[in-house]
């Protein structure tokens, strides 16, 4: 028989009011600059937070909700094992040095977040998002040969100002650092219009795109639209 380490805990209304308490009285001072992104396991507590320049990068397929209609759950498990499991080793390949600090999944969307300080961070980024789209690619014509349902995906970023804090049960193992600010909106809106109504799969913010090296890039592949951001094909 498997022994589980439980951190579970009676609830208790007066502790929890104190908690709170201590929470909401801390002092906003607490929250600081940083010009890289803290080490969550050495440099936050449950009581400050940094702020931090990122980039955001998400990846979601687009209307998965119609895949229920095709595939049974099983069929869909699989399909959606292959998009996250790849989408997360491209994110976390080692060649990227530290670059990633953060990979977050929720449901059919895949995001991380990235400590871009040099000028060639912003164009290595843009590499990971163009290998997610290459990725795709391998999985449709695997897809196509099971005779599954292939996907296509929107992808967005942007590069911005973030309040990066850690939130959780003190005490436990139970928390996670949450990213709260613009940047992180931006990207995830951008990645929910990619790959729509005949917008490229990859779009950018203009704040990311001012950061990169295009001299070093297909210029021609970006095109604006409505002036807020970039489509790249």
């Amino acid at each position: 028989m498997e022994v589980k380490n439980d951190n579970r805990r009676i609830y208790d209304v007066k502790k929890s009011e104190t908690r709170m308490d201590s929470i909401l009285d801390a002092s906003n001072r607490n929250f600081s600059d940083s010009p890289y992104i803290p080490s969550r396991s050495n440099d936050l507590t449950y009581t400050n937070g940094y702020y931090v320049n990122v980039t955001a990068l998400f990846i979601d397929i687009v209307g998965s909700s119609d895949m229920t209609d095709v595939h049974k759950r099983p069929t869909l498990a699989k399909i959606y094992r292959c998009f996250i499991s790849e989408c997360t080793a491209i994110m976390n390949d080692a060649a990227l040095g530290d670059l990633c600090k953060e990979i977050n999944i929720h449901g059919d969307c895949v995001w991380g977040v990235f400590d871009t300080y040099y000028q060639n961070d912003f164009n290595t980024v843009l590499s990971v998002a163009l290998k997610l789209k290459d990725m795709i690619n391998t999985l449709n014509n695997k897809l196509y040969r099971k005779g599954y349902y292939q996907i296509e995906v929107g992808i967005g970023l942007d590069y911005g100002r973030a309040l990066m804090v850690k939130a959780g049960f003190a005490g436990s193992s139970i928390n996670d650092v949450i990213w709260m600010g613009d940047v992180v909106n931006t990207a995830c809106h951008l990645a929910n219009k990619a790959g729509r109504q005949g917008k490229a799969p990859i779009l950018v913010s203009q704040g990311f795109h001012s950061k990169l090296n295009t001299n070093s890039l297909h210029s021609e592949w970006f095109d604006i639209e409505v002036g807020n951001y970039y489509e790249y094909w």
